[in-house]
């Protein structure tokens, strides 16, 4: 029989690893599907000499590799939603096999791309996109089938988790862990993506869709960054029991989905919590098997590589069966995506940390009360810290849940009080209860 032939397009940390794998697990793969996998083609800009291509046919043309005839599966990793979704559609229009680690490029374009697949009758596969090595992806689709998935909640960006954990574990504040995290290769230069939550949203859109059977929606993810995060933060949530994670968070209500990406109080003893540095995780509630916990490395050449070559491994034993037959890209039948609505993130319902600095005076602590009471919010916890030199108190209150617009509405009725004289800062706290 002869060889599957791939072509890869970018040769970076994610499609050097893809390419080291294949030719270093060569026999096997071939033993797992039956076939010899072959990189024929290479479509790379500057060849930096860390790879050996002999034999692999190398195109600084990135196209020439989707327009290769000989080419049956093409791996895209050059990132970006400009040139790659011309390519990936490109591929597809020629009937190639898709294989992408973008998870930018599914979560804005994805439908447009699995409608097209679909209507060609060739394969986009993309478990790279989510969670490096963490095979998630096949976890929702085909490992929970036969579940309703009731809600996820995902560590799901290394470098916002790493930030974090330094500084909770140091004590140290965010803008001197972001330089670091910049120098050691986890962030880039400009780090946006990362700590404003832009890429757990994009991947949080993915792992929804999935979970719930709707479109990708990834302009209805309310995003909120780290940045704004203290040490005086993180230090006051340990001391009440909890720890500080940027979690992306879909859950299934009876208005509605929620989609939402932020920083989360969760509960210290919880094993998600308990996810530190570099490492992703994903835990998923479901209403057969109950509470599962996802846990591995997120991005890097091995894990992220090998993510790829598994997709490629599934596409490849399609091609060897007699009916051809993939699990649908989104899980669901095309045809059997719902509707249901996104909610806006003031419909949301959620508990509370909020932190407020009030003049060290009698009174305030019971206006305070009064305020959250008048607004139907009831306080799980209290805590003050000692004055500041400026005659100033930290005061700390944890609240039950609450709708998101009520709680907007006390803190706009706090922060007119003459004696807070700081916004009041606010995040959201999740049970995780399963």
């Amino acid at each position: 029989m002869k060889p599957v032939k791939v072509g890869i397009v970018g040769l970076g940390t994610v499609g050097g690893g893809a390419f080291n794998l294949l030719k270093e697990n060569a026999a096997e793969i071939s033993r797992r599907t039956g076939r010899y996998i072959q990189v024929s083609h290479v479509g790379i800009r500057r060849d930096s000499g860390k790879y050996d291509l002999h034999g692999v046919k190398v195109s600084q043309d990135i196209f020439a590799v989707v327009n290769d005839p000989e080419v049956d599966i093409v791996v895209e990793v050059i990132g970006g939603t400009t040139t790659a979704r011309e390519l990936v559609l490109t591929a597809i229009a020629n009937g190639k096999h898709v294989v992408t680690a973008n998870k930018a490029l599914l979560a804005e374009f994805g439908n447009e791309i699995f409608a097209a697949a679909e209507a060609k009758g060739v394969y986009v596969a993309f478990e790279a996109a989510v969670a490096g090595g963490v095979p998630i992806i096949k976890v929702l689709r085909e490992g929970l089938a036969a579940n309703r998935i009731e809600w996820l909640a995902g560590i799901i960006n290394g470098t916002g988790n790493y930030i974090l954990t330094e500084m909770r574990d140091k004590g140290r504040d965010f803008a001197d862990v972001l330089k670091e995290a910049q120098a050691l290769g986890y962030a880039e230069a400009d780090p946006t993506f990362d700590v404003e939550g832009i890429d757990a949203a994009h991947k949080l859109t993915i792992l929804a869709s999935i979970a719930f059977g709707i479109p990708l929606q990834f302009a209805k993810v309310y995003t909120e960054g780290i940045t704004r995060l203290t040490r005086e933060d993180v230090s006051y949530a340990e001391e009440l029991g909890y720890r500080i994670k940027n979690l992306g968070i879909a859950r299934r209500t009876p208005e509605g989905i929620e989609l939402r990406v932020h920083p989360t109080l969760i509960s210290a003893d919880r094993l998600i919590a308990n996810v530190h540095g570099v490492k992703n995780a994903v835990l998923v509630q479901s209403n057969a098997v109950g509470p599962t916990l996802y846990y591995g490395a997120g991005a890097g050449a091995g894990p992220t590589g090998s993510a790829v070559v598994a997709d490629i491994v599934d596409v490849v034993r399609s091609l060897s069966s007699d009916n051809n037959s993939y699990v649908p890209h989104l899980a669901f039948q095309p045809n059997e995506l719902a509707d249901t609505p996104i909610l806006p993130v003031e419909a949301i319902r959620t508990a509370y940390y909020l932190r407020l600095q009030a003049n060290d005076k009698p009174g305030v602590l019971a206006d305070v009360t009064r305020i959250l009471s008048e607004n139907g919010i009831s306080i799980e916890a209290i805590l003050q810290k000692p004055a500041h030199e400026a005659g100033t108190v930290p005061v700390i209150i944890l609240t039950k849940p609450v709708i998101e617009r009520e709680m907007n509405r006390a803190i706009g009725s706090l922060e007119a009080l003459t004696d807070i004289v700081a916004p009041v800062v606010r995040i959201r706290l999740e049970a995780l209860d399963a």
